[in-house]
C-alpha cells in the first residue's frame, strides 16, 4: 500500500483512507460472523488474518497522518493527548458521507 501520495490533497486522502478502512471493517466483521459458525474453516481464518492485517496498515497510516481514529486503542502521536482535538464524527470534516454531502 501507498502511504504517502503527495499528488492527493490532505482531504482526499483522508478521505480514501476512512474508505478503505471501513470497508476492511466491514470485511473483519463479516468474517468473524462467518467463523462464529464455521470454526473450522480454514481459509475464512486465512482471509480474516489477511484483512486484519491490511486494516492495522491502513488505521496505522491514517493515524501517523491524521491522528486517532480511538481514544482507547490508537496510539498517540503528540506530546499531548490529543483525542478531544479532532473533529467528531458527525462533523462534516471528521465524517466522508458528510463531505460528499449526505445525511446521516
Amino acid at each position: 500500500m501507498e502511504t504517502q501520495n503527495h499528488h492527493h490533497h490532505p482531504s482526499t486522502e483522508r478521505h480514501e483512507l476512512l474508505e478503505k478502512l471501513t470497508a476492511l471493517d466491514f470485511m473483519l466483521v463479516d468474517l468473524a460472523l462467518f467463523l462464529n459458525t464455521h470454526p473450522g474453516e480454514s481459509e475464512a481464518l486465512e482471509e480474516y488474518n489477511k484483512v486484519a492485517c491490511e486494516a492495522d496498515k491502513v488505521r496505522a497510516c491514517y493515524e501517523n497522518l491524521f491522528g486517532p481514529l480511538c481514544s482507547y486503542r490508537s496510539k498517540n502521536h503528540a506530546p499531548t493527548w490529543i483525542w478531544p482535538c479532532d473533529p467528531w464524527p458527525w462533523c462534516r470534516e471528521g465524517n466522508f458521507n458528510l463531505l460528499e454531502g449526505e445525511v446521516l
